[in-house]
């Protein structure tokens, strides 16, 4: 039964509650889309989903289903339920103003750093240095050589993740802004997110 839902516009960013046991479902609209996506404990907004814990937790960057992601404390968070897509990325930072002065020379530029901002602002939760998401859809492949490199999205078109939450949690999602790398296919579109 679905119980609430929203279309998240490209370039911009939603925040809700989704408590223990719902499950949230993540979709790429129109494919080669990456979501941002960050999660705080309601109670204690000092815990929060740590991508860098959940590797250690987990021993690898390659999630799958029943897998579990940690917070910061080593405390089970979210459990990916289903995954139509099978790549995602626990090791970028989200994107922020400064990213794109240096790397694009563009300023002023959205960022996924802001997005998460504004979607948490309504549950007053402390602006952070930086946001260390877990991106929904982000391809990054690491070479041999230890070269990283962001590459096209596998997600086509309707492609998504589940995830049930065994914390009460504040959720935000960005749909990623940046459009000057491969990152999103060249092109910002829609993200979905519906609470299931």
């Amino acid at each position: 039964m679905l119980k609430q839902k929203w279309l998240i516009p490209a370039t911009q960013g939603v925040g809700f509650r989704l408590k223990q046991g719902e499950v949230v479902r993540v979709t790429d609209v129109e494919g080669e889309q990456v979501a941002d996506f960050v999660a705080y404990q309601a109670g204690d907004f000092t815990e929060r989903l740590d991508p860098g814990v959940t590797m250690d937790a987990l021993h690898t960057m390659n999630i799958q289903p029943n897998d579990v992601l940690y917070s910061n404390k080593y405390r089970p968070m979210l459990t990916i339920i289903r995954d139509t897509v099978g790549r995602h990325d626990f090791i970028n930072s989200a994107c922020r103003p400064e990213m794109y002065e240096v790397l694009y020379n563009k300023k002023n530029h959205a960022s996924c750093y802001q997005n998460i901002n504004e979607a948490l602002q309504p549950f007053q939760i402390p602006v952070p240095d930086q946001h260390y998401p877990f991106n929904l859809f982000m391809n990054t492949v690491i070479q041999a050589s230890g070269k990283i490199s962001v590459e096209r999205p596998h997600s086509k078109p309707g492609d998504y993740i589940e995830l049930r939450a065994e914390m009460d949690l504040i959720i935000a999602i960005s749909a990623c802004p940046c459009e000057e790398s491969v990152c999103n296919g060249y092109k910002c579109t829609d993200i979905e997110a519906e609470i299931i």
